[in-house]
């Protein structure tokens, strides 16, 4: 997802991580500026947009109607798309979804998935004829580190910002609409790992000399939903288990953040 570093790039930074320092004046453990937006996309049943430093996504959610997985007759169908325009970066490049589109799309869905946050039995309008169909479409308008983490906050955002339509006994929409039923905030936290330092929320410098990288996503009550790790390098069982700690405490901080900004919609 970015260039490379030149070799005295890559020691500068981890000189300046051994002292538990950061190229951008962070300590290892904070988090650039978030910030979240709510309801931007019209045209969407609900939207978000989320900035990390200077990372920025948008995420909006369409609702349609349509026949459910025949492994699941008594569920709703969620889906999630990413995309990685030009614009963002010079790294992205026109047409089909690339291996990290791909990557990043299924560390969001399976967040929010396994979190348990979507009440999927009620999308069912008709069980195993007729389903409520929610797609999540993830855009990148700028790319400077930690797509994850800006990615899967604004799909949670824009699922609580949804209003879908009421249907009728037929399954047609009406005009009234109604929120989601949504139970839970899943957020995702990410780390790397540079040489045998391990730093959270990282920039595009320093996933370009990251060794490893994991992504461990909490609910509200502190259970880790998933975890994702991406890169060759490699992380001790007590690495993995201070990430854990970590991502607990940071993914509190980012809920009640949101859990504000969810109750100004009412």
């Amino acid at each position: 997802m970015s260039s490379v570093l030149s070799d005295i790039k890559k020691e500068y930074m981890i000189s300046l991580l051994k002292n538990g320092k950061r190229e951008d004046g962070r300590g290892l453990n904070d988090m650039r500026d978030l910030k979240v937006e709510l309801g931007i996309v019209n045209k969407a049943e609900g939207s978000c947009f989320v900035q990390i430093g200077d990372t920025k996504v948008i995420a909006g959610v369409k609702c349609e109607t349509g026949a459910p997985f025949p492994d699941t007759p008594n569920q709703g169908v969620f889906t999630t798309n990413a995309e990685l325009i030009p614009m963002a970066s010079p790294d992205f490049e026109a047409g089909p979804p690339r291996e990290d589109a791909i990557e990043l799309a299924r560390i969001v869905d399976r967040g929010i998935r396994e979190s348990g946050a979507i009440d999927f039995q009620k999308l069912v309008i008709k069980e195993g004829e007729l389903v409520r169909v929610l797609f999540v479409d993830i855009h990148i308008m700028d790319y400077n580190g930690n797509l994850f983490d800006a990615a899967g906050i604004a799909a949670i955002g824009a699922l609580y910002n949804t209003k879908m339509a009421v249907l009728d006994e037929e399954g047609k929409k009406t005009e009234e609409l109604m929120p989601l039923p949504m139970k839970k905030i899943p957020v995702p936290c990410t780390y790397a790992k540079i040489a045998d330092s391990i730093l959270y929320d990282p920039s595009m410098e320093e996933e370009s000399v990251m060794d490893s990288r994991i992504t461990a996503t909490t609910e509200d009550s502190g259970r880790i939903s998933a975890m994702q790790k991406g890169d060759v390098g490699s992380f001790k069982k007590e690495e993995i288990l201070d990430i854990v700690r970590r991502s607990k405490v940071r993914g509190d901080e980012v809920r009640s953040l949101l859990k504000e900004k969810f109750s100004e919609m009412r």
